[in-house]
């Protein structure tokens, strides 16, 4: 059923009061007040203040328990120190949400924090949502709601602004206005004390005039809730995002500013690129980026073309292209035979497409629509440099013409000033973005063809575990780690690191310890020479730096004297060092074996992440390491291998064979089982991984672990919850077997098949409409969900040797963390025969075990068949205080 976002009563009120409100002018009150005078809000508008009847013709009271009707949202101007129990008389007024102006929280000291404690102690009391302290305030132009400070408001438009930083978002505003960019909504989120990014994401993501989002990210608080909701937008609106704080030093300025966790920026770029997201890196971009947006630049790849009357400027642009990994464009042999036909014989002759010095507009014209049509082609950069027989204004109207029935989008270059001012000047007015240089003109295509590259990594739903034929022994590789922290210890010795990567089937060299010279020679002679050697401490993590490697050792008497200069070596250069003895293991000879770094750590914001990379001695001077979130599949893994420089070498290399890649991504894969699985892994280190043309072999590896609370999802720990494999089940029905699992984004044909064949009744008790078709948006909606916020079970059936969908559940956890909604719907002929009875009860069962306390609906009043069912499974019915026309329904889960 079609029901209200829950912050609306914050983004879309109906009845506002300024509290603060005053005449003085150059005060907040003030301010607050004319703005939402001068953007004609279209509700009911109050002014609170003790001193005043009326603010400007605003009707004014002295507090907001006398305003005779209860609002929806109310805007606090006042000093910080009063926040408090403003926040409590509006909770006694019945008001639903409150903007905090100002600062002097958190951000002030101590009596600052207290205040903040009690600011949001009295408004969850109360149940009022807060945006802020902090804060600009929020506008939505539509409405003519302008409750910030931000002078002169915003254009009407399509763009959702969401940032930490009030000052950025005046400086916005102020370029938008001249340059006709609209936003559908503003929301500047302040130090976030309850309303936060995901949140104000997800709203955005419902709301229709919004059709793409713009975040500026100083930090995040609940890194699970940040990123589900960004892949929550980036399915169906285009998501670009600034975050500061790439290097430490303005980490600390930003954690000061915003008071959130920064975390480590290329982790941060991982989870950015998981979740479709696009990433702009200075105000630039972005300002070139909503114009594009908000003129329906929609690239949909990354494959450029780049036509020039100049051969230097097309190089630059190529080099920034080739710098940024986007392809230029193979023209296609027919569109080189028609350019051949068009241009002169001095032509490039390749992309970029160089016309020649005294290209004439007709020339342009007629490169363009020949470019256009090349399916190879997924973009143009048109580019003019104002040479003496050229007419940049008459070019750049061939251009808007050719744009005109273009399906591709088209951008311009044109390089210079007085010459070619007006052609911009035209670009402009179309709606065509357009750049000074060729670089700015390149990166825009990047960022904006990279929201549609991305949705490649975006729909990867990958489930804990790969379906392999030797599954991991998960259960020896929590003894192994439940033995050492009983023991108090942490850092496991590398016999038990690889102990752990042996559960998880990835290769490993045989390791044993000897604690004497003479156990070290029966142990090498048992192994077979030669023999590595190295320390076994758990204090040292570069053995090599503290002497405590020996190679190739071929003989007894060269293993009795490197045990005891190992032991020598360390205990001069590491004194504190614990020692275990010294490990050996078979000297492994792999010729055309490469030397690569695998690994996990624990980011302090998102939980585990896989590292990949050049191994061996120099990993720190190399600094050639990638980065992704778990879990992974073999797309993301070959993603992950090429995003580093040592890709290129995994390859046929000078003499040597090409590494067998299959071996490299199985490891990478056990990796991200790993720590799915073990939550207790605070890090991984495999370096050396040694891969060559037969396969992998791990020979150092050291795992950190720490202890950590269970809570009632396995996957607690994780930002990306993973496709919940566990979940599926068998059902035995008197028609056959029918197989429930959790919904998967590759769902989305099955799903579309399964509401076309749904009686209009059935449609209408469902979706509040008849619709024959399931919007796009609504495909991705249904079907690419989060697994930790929302649950859904289709129910199917093999039928002429093809899935068929026959039934599906599913619920959505409420804004309190403690509830959910459900809704289900079944095929018309498995109607009557108790698959809706069987598919609730498995996700009743999933909710409970969620540890979610009760179950919520919400149903037609004439719906008889529904409401019997309900309460037949056990919910309390009441009815709907506003609407007579539905009920309400409850399930306890707990107790």
């Amino acid at each position: 059923m079609n029901e209200q976002h829950y912050l609306t009563p914050l983004f879309e009120p109906r009845s506002v009061a300024i509290i603060g409100a005053t005449e003085r002018e150059n005060s907040l009150g003030n301010v607050l007040v004319r703005n939402m005078l001068e953007a004609g809000f279209k509700g009911k508008l109050f002014a609170v203040n003790p001193k005043y009847d009326q603010v400007f013709g605003v009707p004014c009271y002295k507090s907001v328990e006398d305003i005779p009707q209860r609002l929806d949202l109310v805007v606090i101007t006042t000093k910080a120190d009063r926040v408090p129990a403003i926040v409590d008389a509006c909770g006694r007024a019945g008001t639903k949400a409150a903007v905090v102006i100002p600062s002097g929280f958190a951000d002030a000291g101590p009596r600052g924090k207290m205040l903040e404690k009690n600011t949001v102690e009295n408004a969850r009391r109360h149940r009022i949502r807060l945006l802020g302290p902090n804060c600009l305030g929020v506008l939505r132009p539509e409405l003519g709601l302008n409750a910030s400070f931000a002078r002169g408001g915003a254009i009407k438009g399509s763009i959702g602004l969401i940032s930490q930083s009030g000052a950025l978002c005046s400086a916005i505003l102020d370029w938008a206005r001249p340059n006709n960019v609209g936003f559908s909504s503003v929301i500047s989120l302040g130090t976030s004390v309850d309303v936060d990014f995901g949140e104000a994401l997800e709203y955005m993501v419902s709301d229709s005039r919004t059709e793409s989002i713009f975040l500026y990210v100083e930090g995040i608080k609940d890194a699970r809730r940040f990123v589900s909701a960004l892949r929550a937008a980036a399915r169906v609106k285009p998501v670009l995002l600034i975050k500061v704080g790439r290097h430490p030093v303005g980490s600390r300025a930003a954690h000061l500013h915003s008071g959130a966790q920064v975390g480590e920026d290329a982790v941060f770029d991982a989870a950015l690129r998981r979740a479709g997201v696009i990433r702009l890196y200075n105000l630039g971009q972005l300002f070139a980026a909503a114009n594009a947006l908000f003129s329906h630049f929609r690239p949909r790849g990354n494959h450029l073309a780049i036509i020039t009357n100049g051969g230097g400027p097309g190089v630059m642009a190529a080099d920034r292209a080739a710098d940024l990994r986007i392809p230029l464009a193979q023209l296609a042999d027919t569109t080189i035979a028609k350019l051949n036909e068009v241009l002169p014989p001095t032509w490039s002759h390749g992309n970029p497409i160089d016309i020649v010095g005294d290209a004439d507009p007709e020339r342009y014209r007629k490169t363009l629509d020949i470019v256009l049509a090349d399916e190879n082609v997924e973009g143009v950069l048109t580019m003019l440099c104002p040479q003496a027989m050229t007419s940049p204004t008459d070019v750049a109207q061939q251009v808007i013409e050719a744009e005109r029935s273009a399906d591709k989008p088209i951008f311009t270059c044109w390089m210079g000033e007085e010459h070619v001012r007006e052609g911009r000047q035209l670009f402009e007015a179309a709606g065509i973005p357009t750049f000074r240089t060729p670089e700015p003109a390149v990166e825009l295509f990047g960022h904006i063809s990279a929201y549609y590259r991305n949705q490649k990594l975006l729909v990867q739903t990958p489930s804990s575990l790969s379906s392999h034929l030797n599954p991991p022994s998960v259960e020896s590789a929590r003894l192994v780690i439940e033995t050492a922290l009983s023991e108090r210890r942490k850092n496991l010795n590398e016999m038990e690191s690889k102990a752990l990567l042996a559960a998880f089937r990835i290769p490993i060299a045989q390791t044993v310890v000897a604690r004497s010279a003479t156990e070290a020679m029966v142990l090498a002679e048992e192994l077979g020479l030669p023999v590595a050697m190295k320390i076994d401490s758990p204090s040292i993590t570069h053995k090599a730096d503290t002497g405590g490697v020996r190679l190739n050792l071929n003989g007894l008497a060269a293993v009795r004297s490197a045990y005891q200069e190992i032991l020598e070596d360390v205990k001069r250069k590491r004194p504190d060092a614990v020692i275990n003895g010294v490990a050996i293991e078979p000297m492994v000879i792999k010729p055309y074996g490469r030397e690569l770094m695998v690994g996990a750590v624990r980011d302090p914001i998102f939980g585990p992440v896989i590292t990949f990379g050049e191994g061996g001695g120099h990993v720190e001077i190399q600094a050639d390491r990638a980065v992704a979130l778990p879990p992974l599949n073999n797309y993301l893994v070959q993603d992950l291998i090429k995003s580093t420089r040592v890709s290129t070498l995994l390859g046929e290399y000078r003499n040597m064979p090409p590494i067998n890649m299959d071996s490299l991504e199985f490891v990478l894969l056990r990796i991200s089982e790993m720590v799915c699985e073990l939550p207790w892994i605070r890090s991984i280190d495999i370096n050396p991984l040694i891969v060559d043309e037969n396969g992998a072999v791990a020979l150092d590896a050291s795992i950190i672990v720490d202890n950590i609370a269970p809570t009632a999802d396995r996957y607690d720990h994780m930002a990306i919850h993973p496709y919940p494999s566990h979940l599926i089940t068998k059902l035995s029905m008197p028609e056959g077997e029918i197989t429930v699992r959790p919904i998967k984004p590759e769902d989305a044909e099955l799903e579309i098949d399964f509401v076309r064949k749904l009686s209009p009744e059935t449609k209408y008790l469902r979706f509040m409409n008849t619709m024959r078709e399931l919007p796009p948006a609504m495909v991705a909606r249904l079907t690419q969900i989060d697994y930790d916020r929302e649950m859904a079970f289709v129910a199917t059936k093999e039928e002429d040797g093809k899935e068929v969908e026959i039934g599906v559940a599913r619920y959505a956890v409420n804004p309190d963390g403690e509830t959910c909604e459900f809704a289900i719907v079944v095929a018309e002929d498995w109607q009557h025969r108790g698959l809706a009875r069987r598919l609730m009860g498995v996700l009743i069962e999933t909710a409970r075990n969620r540890g979610l306390n009760a179950m919520t609906g919400l149903f037609l009043s004439n719906n008889d068949r529904m409401l019997k069912f309900v309460s037949s499974l056990g919910f309390i019915l009441s009815n709907d205080p506003e609407d007579n026309t539905v009920k309400h329904g409850i399930l306890t889960l707990q107790g």
